[in-house]
């Protein structure tokens, strides 16, 4: 304990500085609870996610949240002379990144960067070590850790080599494959984005998926007919009641039964490609759909490729490279930085946490959110407009609880100091 005393006691530790860190921290400066985050901004979508790629997200729905709106994407972009509409101009990935950034540099100055590469519990809350050698008190910790950690490959895939075989979020910089033949998994958004952008840098593309068709959503368009807007209502998951619930009533949506807000998380909004990048896409890469993938081997400095075709066929590619495009899934196992014990405490299920109305964990101080939020919250937290549900509520709560916190030490020590007098 003497060691703890060392060093000043935050109240709040933010753990990720992206769309959900950055927000909260915002709304946490506003409200003046005391408060550090740590972290590099924007890293997933700096890092992980490829040049050239276009959000699905409509332009309303992909701002990052300061509580009184002062900085959205509309800012930005009239700032700068980037074409923006709410609906109907795609977001590039180089101008949310860029936005993401001028939000951190206005609304979040004190960002620290530098990674947490520790956190474990103490007498007091929690001890964390940063990638810098600092050692940090907090008596309440929000993990913000976004995608970074959750990269799926499949078990054909995952234990191959990192030279030879790499998922999709490992690549931002797609140049390097130039006159390559790469082999993309997947049938989703991540694996036509990443196919097409390929082909646009001059490598071989081969796209290989277990779905029998690639589904584009629609574009989005305004003014809609009235009728319309009352069968399809927008949200900012897209049109239709399902997302309009999910946007709306995410408190509503954790007190369903466990079973059904997992499915509606596993399949609401599905795996579907813009509608922006069909033209790149179809009748430019080869596709093979309905494939069952058999094998997948290093040989001689090549990638061998096995699947059975829809119609039974057997076909093997030899590829430069394998993209898997196969998804992100949550688990708390995945959270290295978070120590073993303090782990094995989180109550989860299917290694997803199970957390309060207010994102906390079963371990008392420890909020989670983001996409590991999203089997409590549902599917609004798998993307970054439910960065403004989040940042607002849980901004609420901690401040309530900073209140009462205030409140029950001024007692005890009211209590206290009456004790001392009746004791004399």
């Amino acid at each position: 304990m003497e060691h703890a005393l060392s060093h000043p006691t935050s109240d709040i530790a933010i753990i990720g500085a992206g769309p959900y860190g950055l927000s909260i921290a915002a709304h946490l400066r506003k409200s003046g609870l005391n408060f550090r985050i740590f972290g590099t901004p924007m890293q997933s979508w700096r890092q992980q996610m490829p040049e050239g790629m276009l959000l699905k997200s409509d332009g309303f729905a992909s701002s990052l949240y300061d509580p009184d709106s002062a900085f959205t994407l509309r800012h930005y972009c009239a700032e700068k002379n980037v074409p923006y509409s709410d609906v109907g101009i795609p977001v590039s990935r180089e101008t949310f990144v860029g936005y993401g950034l001028e939000f951190q540099k206005r609304l979040v100055p004190m960002l620290e960067e530098t990674n947490i590469t520790s956190v474990r519990r103490n007498s007091a809350g929690f001890e964390l070590q940063t990638a810098d050698g600092q050692t940090v008190y907090a008596r309440q910790v929000i993990v913000a850790a976004g995608i970074t950690h959750f990269g799926y490959l499949p078990p054909l895939l995952a234990d191959l080599p990192l030279e030879k075989v790499t998922h999709s979020s490992h690549h931002y910089d797609l140049k390097k494959f130039s006159g390559q033949k790469v082999a993309v998994i997947g049938g989703g958004s991540s694996a036509v984005d990443i196919a097409a952008l390929l082909n646009e840098q001059g490598a071989e593309v081969h796209l290989i998926a277990r779905r029998k068709a690639i589904v584009f959503h629609q574009p989005s368009q305004e003014p809609r007919p009235f009728l319309q807007r009352m069968k399809q209502p927008r949200s900012g998951l897209g049109l239709g009641w399902k997302s309009k619930f999910c946007t709306d009533a995410p408190l509503v949506f954790r007190r369903m039964p466990q079973n059904l807000r997992f499915k509606i998380v596993q399949r609401h909004l599905g795996p579907s490609a813009g509608w922006f990048v069909r033209n790149k896409f179809e009748g430019r890469v080869p596709t093979h759909l309905g494939a069952t993938l058999e094998g997948v081997s290093v040989e001689s400095g090549k990638v061998s490729v096995r699947f059975a075709e829809s119609d039974g066929t057997n076909t093997e590619l030899v590829v430069d490279h394998v993209i898997g495009a196969t998804g992100f899934r949550v688990a708390m196992s995945r959270l290295r930085f978070l120590d073993e014990s303090l782990r094995q405490e989180v109550r989860s299920v299917n290694d997803t946490p199970v957390l309060s109305r207010n994102f906390e964990s079963s371990v008392k101080g420890l909020y989670i959110v983001g996409v590991a939020s999203a089997n409590s919250f549902g599917p609004l937290t798998r993307f970054a407009y439910g960065a403004k549900f989040t940042a607002k509520h849980l901004t609420n709560h901690l401040a309530k609880a900073a209140k009462q916190s205030s409140r029950e030490a001024v007692s005890d020590l009211t209590a206290s100091s009456q004790r001392s007098v009746v004791g004399s």
